[in-house]
């Protein structure tokens, strides 16, 4: 603690959380990677952290709007969330990217960008088998590809590369969103991050 004129003084809390992140949420459709990113933003929020949540399909429709799903489209698109995501970081801002980023390179490019402006990056797998993320098919695209209405889905007919080294590889299988949560949570906190 500073002490002023003899007397200790707390460092106000916002002080002592000026160190952000990119915190980057990877994972096939439907795996869960935004719900975990908004409870986890949520629980770093009450501690008074200061958070972004840059949502793969929002930052598409604002941001990448008029890309299409081509491998280079998929690696603009990327490498945009990501330059978008260190920016916020290197101001403090802990950000949450729920992005399922397929390929290995991309991923790779944005860490590179995060290394090069020194601003730490972890890479989180979300590890849930392609059948739980068919059942769970919250946008409906695997019963969409399953009817030949869509080619191209991640993880299906298109490419999506596991990661060989992430930061955390969080199994959600047979556990409850609270239950992943927590567990990020924790990690975030071993980091320093919560």
């Amino acid at each position: 603690m500073p002490v002023v004129g003899g007397v200790a003084e707390a460092v106000p809390a916002a002080a002592r959380r000026e160190r952000g992140a990119t915190v980057w949420l990877t994972g096939l459709p439907s795996a869960g990677k935004t719900t975990l990113a908004l409870a986890v933003a949520e629980r770093l929020r009450a501690e008074g952290r200061r958070v972004e949540v840059l949502d793969g399909d929002e930052i598409r429709e604002f941001l990448s709007k008029g890309l299409g799903f081509t491998r280079e489209d998929r690696h603009t698109n990327v490498t945009r969330i990501g330059f978008v995501a260190e920016k916020l970081a290197s101001h403090g801002v802990t950000v949450l990217a729920p992005v399922i980023a397929p390929y290995a390179d991309s991923r790779a490019a944005v860490r590179e960008l995060h290394v090069a402006k020194g601003t730490e990056l972890l890479e989180i797998h979300v590890a849930t088998p392609v059948e739980l993320c068919a059942e769970r098919d919250v946008k409906g695209l695997y019963a969409k590809q399953a009817a030949g209405e869509l080619t191209g889905l991640t993880g299906v007919d298109d490419p999506y590369e596991v990661p060989a080294a992430p930061e955390l590889r969080l199994q959600t299988q047979g556990r409850s969103v609270a239950e992943s949560a927590a567990e990020l949570h924790a990690f975030l906190a071993e980091r320093g991050l919560a």
